[in-house]
């Protein structure tokens, strides 16, 4: 190993380092809380600026199982960014608080988990990293424990997560049984040159199983509304950058699942789903972290959807937008609440009916005209009206007193789609080293019509809700899908979750969730 590549290693592994060393200072009970705090966010900035560093001298095989992509030394930096900030803003949050040490041991092992996830090449690493994240996640889950909401999130959280875990084992033996390797490479590789057996057409599907249950897809999306229960900054973190991992997953082993169409039509299936559902929930929330949570819920379902058609680096930049958004409008949470109750004393909360009909061919012929001008066929043109209806909603205009709605915001909400479409096009010709493989016209298609309905669905909730007052009633109900998913958690096992033995002098006590309480 030269000096260079000796650099780069410990330089690549340092995020994760740092972090494991602040999660093992939330243990030092000699420390005093300030300055547990201020030792936490020193490690955190350093293991920023390291992120940083490593995304400088670019993707390169680190360890053995472990190796730095593009995509994952910018999400690494992202994640880090993400982590830090939030770790300063809990720092206020909690003041006063018991339980801060475990909040911080917690934090920042999840946060070291993320970072081997990001770097990881090999199966072992993938699974061990994942099941990771999720155990050092429960103490923030359960950061109230005497909350029964809070215990029930979790409790179908683990009961999601251990079946994920199984399926992912499944797909990680399907697939070293044909490529002989455990190594992430070395499976592009057999695919590239062999293509897919049934076997790993096996593991193609239950990987996209795996990550349905890890991201929160209907209809075991229960727990993440749920979870509201935690502290702010825990749903800052959950729906920022965890959940966010199954799309990184699923990007990072597109090889595989670009040449299985039966994961990728069942990708789609419940991606598309799950988006329609939960974007008609969404309008009926009142609450505005659960609006997010429900928001979440669909974006998720939404990057989904990218990847079963094979628009990786459109699902790459949904992904860091994604974070960035939930992280600010969670940590923002008071002050939209306070924005949307000033803006309801002077317009009307519904929009323009005239702005409903025309957004969305306004949207699209921005997209389109985008494209025109620059010159670049990026995508499929399915995808560009797909991406119309998405973004449609930025040109939704209050309605005022006038006939019609005004011109600047049209042209504001215009402004807003245009500079969207040129970002996902300068994305699109970064070398993050994501690939990109349309799938073909009828799964485009059919994606297309599932985000028509729900674009109407929308309208008509709003424009002519006596139509809809059935569909309305069980939009807010979540359409009953959850319901059977907590039976059947329930079923399994009551809610039960303790802190550690170290810390049960700052926690409050421990009470169980039964089948009967609910």
């Amino acid at each position: 190993m030269t000096m260079f590549e000796g650099l780069s290693v410990a330089v690549g592994l340092a995020p994760v380092g740092l972090m494991l060393m602040a999660a093992l200072l939330g243990r030092f009970d000699g420390l005093p809380t300030p300055g547990l705090w201020k030792g936490v966010l020193l490690l955190s900035g350093v293991a920023l600026v390291m992120a940083v560093v490593s995304a400088g001298m670019g993707a390169v095989p680190l360890l053995p199982g472990l190796k730095a992509t593009s995509l994952g030394l910018v999400l690494a930096v992202l994640v880090q960014l993400l982590g830090t900030v939030i770790a300063a803003f809990s720092a206020r949050y909690l003041q006063g608080e018991p339980g801060q040490r475990r909040y911080v041991s917690a934090l920042a092992m999840v946060l070291a988990m993320v970072h081997l996830l990001l770097l990881a090449d090999h199966w072992g690493v993938l699974i061990a990293a994942w099941a990771g994240v999720g155990a050092a996640l429960r103490p923030l889950l359960c950061f109230y424990p005497d909350r029964a909401f809070a215990r029930l999130a979790d409790h179908k959280k683990q009961f999601a997560d251990r079946a994920a875990d199984g399926l992912l084992i499944l797909a990680a033996a399907l697939a070293w049984a044909e490529v002989g390797s455990g190594s992430l490479t070395a499976l592009a590789d057999h695919v590239a040159h062999t293509g897919l057996t049934a076997g790993l057409q096996g593991s193609a599907v239950a990987l996209v199983l795996a990550v349905v249950l890890r991201t929160a897809l209907l209809p075991v999306h229960g727990w993440l509304i749920q979870v509201m229960e935690a502290p702010t900054p825990v749903s800052a973190l959950l729906h920022a950058g965890v959940v966010n991992l199954g799309g990184f997953v699923l990007i990072r082993l597109a090889p595989l699942l670009e040449q299985s169409m039966v994961a990728r039509v069942l990708l789609l299936a419940l991606g598309l789903a799950t988006a329609v559902l939960a974007g008609m929930v969404m309008l009926t929330r009142i609450s505005i972290k659960v609006r997010l949570a429900w928001s979440t819920v669909a974006q998720m379902g939404f990057m989904l959807v990218e990847c079963a058609l094979g628009l990786y680096t459109l699902a790459a930049l949904h992904l860091i937008g994604h974070s960035l958004y939930k992280a600010h409008a969670f940590l923002g949470a008071s002050g939209v609440v306070r924005h949307t109750r000033l803006q309801s004393l002077h317009v009307a909360a519904a929009p323009h009916a005239l702005s409903l009909g025309l957004a969305p061919v306004l949207a699209v012929a921005a997209v389109l005209g985008v494209q025109w001008l620059a010159g670049l066929s990026a995508w499929p043109w399915w995808w560009s009206v797909l991406l119309g209806l998405a973004w449609s909603p930025l040109l939704w205009v209050p309605a005022g007193p006038g006939c019609g709605p005004g011109l600047w915001p049209v042209l504001s909400g215009m402004s807003m789609v245009t500079a969207l479409t040129l970002a996902a096009l300068g994305v699109h010709a970064l070398p993050l080293g994501v690939p990109q493989a349309p799938a073909p016209d009828a799964l485009g298609l059919a994606a297309l019509l599932g985000m028509a309905v729900l674009y109407t669905g929308l309208t008509l909730m709003q424009v002519r809700p006596a139509w809809l007052a059935g569909a309305w009633r069980w939009s807010y109900a979540g359409f009953y899908v959850d319901e059977a998913y907590t039976r059947l958690a329930l079923r399994c096992g009551p809610a039960r979750w303790a802190p550690p033995s170290r810390y049960a002098s700052d926690a409050p006590p421990v009470a169980t969730l039964r089948t009967d309480a609910l």
